[in-house]
């Protein structure tokens, strides 16, 4: 007979239900398990947003499980589990962008500007479209990277992963109200530099 903590009897429990299970277990336990699988693709993408580089965005995601296991007592049930899962993979990744960014400035790379290569001249329309788009994510990604590590994180969250101001001041440790002031400069310096962060209506 299947116990209560059969992997098929988790599937339909919600979020904050598997994880005080995945709370109560060892290690290896098939709560903990279930809560991998079901996250796993969303830590990834938020791992990928804010590391920007694929490879670099795996080995955030799996940091992020192994803390999330050795913090799985610590979810007090004040927000949605995803909400406060988010919190410890932009913690995480924050945290190597930082570590990486000191690693960079050590090496001192030879050729600064050796990833910018420029998209190859066509006068096809289809490439030249396809062109535009690329010159387009660059400017947005070079606006971004003019941003403190944490307010670039604030930004993708926000406008690229949807998030309201109560669940990302769950995330960033602090109030909606004073999200939406930094939030606004944020805008503000953006639009000095020539881009532009909308949500549409707040």
């Amino acid at each position: 007979m299947a116990g209560p903590a059969d992997d098929h009897d988790l599937k339909p429990l919600d979020d904050e239900t598997l994880a005080a299970l995945a709370a109560r277990e060892g290690a290896d336990g098939v709560a903990f398990n279930a809560l991998v699988e079901r996250f796993r693709e969303r830590v990834w993408r938020v791992c990928w947003r804010l590391m920007g580089d694929e490879h670099d965005a795996q080995d955030a995601a799996q940091e992020v499980f192994v803390r999330l296991f050795f913090d799985r007592g610590k979810f007090a049930g004040r927000s949605r589990y995803a909400t406060w899962l988010h919190g410890v993979a932009i913690r995480t990744c924050l945290g190597l962008r930082r570590s990486r960014s000191r690693r960079r400035r050590r090496e001192a790379p030879e050729s600064a500007g050796a990833d910018e290569a420029m998209p190859v001249r066509t006068h096809a329309d289809s490439r030249a479209s396809a062109a535009r788009t690329v010159d387009a994510a660059h400017d947005v990604a070079r606006l971004l990277d003019g941003l403190d590590e944490e307010d670039r994180a604030l930004v993708l969250m926000k406008f690229a992963e949807g998030h309201d101001y109560d669940e990302l001041a769950e995330m960033f440790g602090t109030t909606a109200g004073a999200l939406r002031m930094r939030v606004s400069r944020i805008r503000d310096r953006l639009a000095a530099r020539g881009g532009r962060a909308d949500d549409g209506a707040d």
